[in-house]
């Protein structure tokens, strides 16, 4: 696919752990080069992986959320194996610098004087202690763009307060709402949600700026909050709070507003989620599973009756859905237009006949962490997907090239390396 919307932008992508790098990856989906900056005498804690050189061992009985390393075998170079963080990381370029040292710090100043966008999402505190402000970033480029993605913003009270997705799903009020009905927040499994809608918001952030920066010509600062993203994503919860004053309460897998619920199928573990929003629902419903007398039953024949009643409800579906597989039972209320859907576990999705129709799938092939799968693009342009122009990307891997595009000549390049700032793997005493 050719003429993307972004060729011709340069990103630089100082992200860590997910939201940042993910959030740089789409703009580099959508052409843009996008440049990952790392320092080989630094290991960030979850970007690369839980650790730089994980014992074999280790890995074995790590959950695979963050250590699945291809084969349970972290390999000679494990920070260029590791499944989250490549994810993240096709389409782009690397190279490596120390900017905590004047000459590193003066390379990228090099780097900052060519690009267009600079996203970054670390603790509080560590940009300004580099040195990378706002107004430095400035004097290198006038009419550069700054994206910052942090937990709380970069002003109020809580602005150095530290968090992860897991921080600011809990302080925005979603661990309350997802649990099951009566029982507490430690019910629930891990998710990042918030995570994901911060790479959203940076790349939303970044083309924002590039549209200011076309009609003004200035760049722009960004400033977006996780947990401002995240109570957007439940905004229909708070404001009904604001309008009424109604405490936000657990309902489990059932819905506010109408007849829901998750059923058990035929199968070990296997389930399927159905919604029942109006009268025409109730009666298809009543068709599908051969009990067409309810549909005139005093007990349902409305949705406040039916809501009245979920128990007897959930028994007369749940009797249904045990008789037939998940993905069967989906079907046939799909077909009687009943919005359902079978649970799948992992190995479902990656194999599902659907995304794989469309084409949603890519395979990647990097020289340290092999040929694999990857989820694509989720956006298709008249009607293709984007194909990956280049592999998750490995730690320095453009370094040569790069530097060269920066005008470094080979005697500085040389001084580079043998001072740390140049080099394909973090320091030897990172363990």
């Amino acid at each position: 696919m050719t003429g993307l919307p972004l060729d011709g932008v340069r990103v630089i992508d100082l992200g860590v752990v997910l939201a940042g790098p993910y959030g740089a990856m789409m703009l580099a989906d959508l052409g843009a080069d996008v440049i990952r900056v790392e320092n080989p005498q630094i290991f960030v804690p979850m970007t690369r992986g839980p650790r730089a050189r994980p014992s074999k061992e280790s890995v074995a009985n790590v959950p695979s959320i963050s250590g699945g390393y291809p084969g349970r075998d972290p390999g000679e170079r494990p920070w260029n194996r590791y499944p989250w963080f490549n994810l993240t990381a096709r389409n782009k370029r690397s190279m490596t610098v120390d900017l905590r040292r004047p000459e590193g710090l003066e390379v990228f100043g090099r780097l900052v004087a060519t690009a267009d966008i600079v996203i970054e999402n670390s603790a509080p505190g560590v940009m300004e202690r580099l040195g990378v402000t706002w107004e430095w970033l400035q004097e290198q480029k006038p009419d550069i763009s700054l994206v910052r993605v942090s937990a709380f913003g970069q002003t109020g009270p809580f602005r150095d307060h530290k968090a992860l997705g897991i921080q600011v799903e809990a302080f925005g009020g979603d661990d309350l709402v997802r649990t099951y009905g009566g029982r507490g927040p430690d019910a629930n499994t891990w998710a990042v949600p918030a995570d994901h809608g911060g790479a959203l918001a940076a790349a939303y952030g970044a083309i924002l700026a590039l549209h200011h920066r076309r009609r003004t010509g200035e760049g722009l600062l960004v400033d977006a909050s996780l947990v401002e993203m995240f109570v957007n994503l439940i905004g229909p919860l708070v404001l009904r709070h604001s309008t009424t004053g109604e405490a936000i309460e657990s309902t489990g897998n059932r819905s506010r507003k109408w007849v829901q619920g998750c059923y058990p199928c035929k199968g070990e573990d296997r389930w399927v989620v159905v919604t029942l929003s109006d009268d025409h629902d109730w009666a298809a419903l009543c068709r599908v599973i051969g009990r067409p007398e309810l549909v005139g039953d005093v007990r349902f024949n409305t949705l406040l009756k039916r809501r009245a009643h979920h128990d007897e409800v959930d028994d007369i579906i749940a009797a249904w859905t045990r008789e037939h597989g998940h993905r069967e039972a989906a079907e046939l209320l799909q077909q009687a237009g009943v919005a359902a859907g079978p649970v799948l576990d992992d190995a479902e999705a990656f194999a599902d006949p659907h995304l794989r129709a469309r084409g949603f799938f890519v395979e990647m092939t990097q020289a340290d962490a092999g040929t694999h799968d990857y989820p694509g693009p989720f956006w298709l342009r008249n009607g293709e997907r984007p194909e990956p122009r280049r592999p998750p990307v490995r730690l320095g891997e453009h370094n040569a090239e790069l530097y060269a595009e920066l005008g470094v000549t080979p005697e500085e390049y040389a001084r580079l390396e043998a001072d740390g700032h140049i080099s394909e793997d973090f320091a030897p005493h990172i363990r």
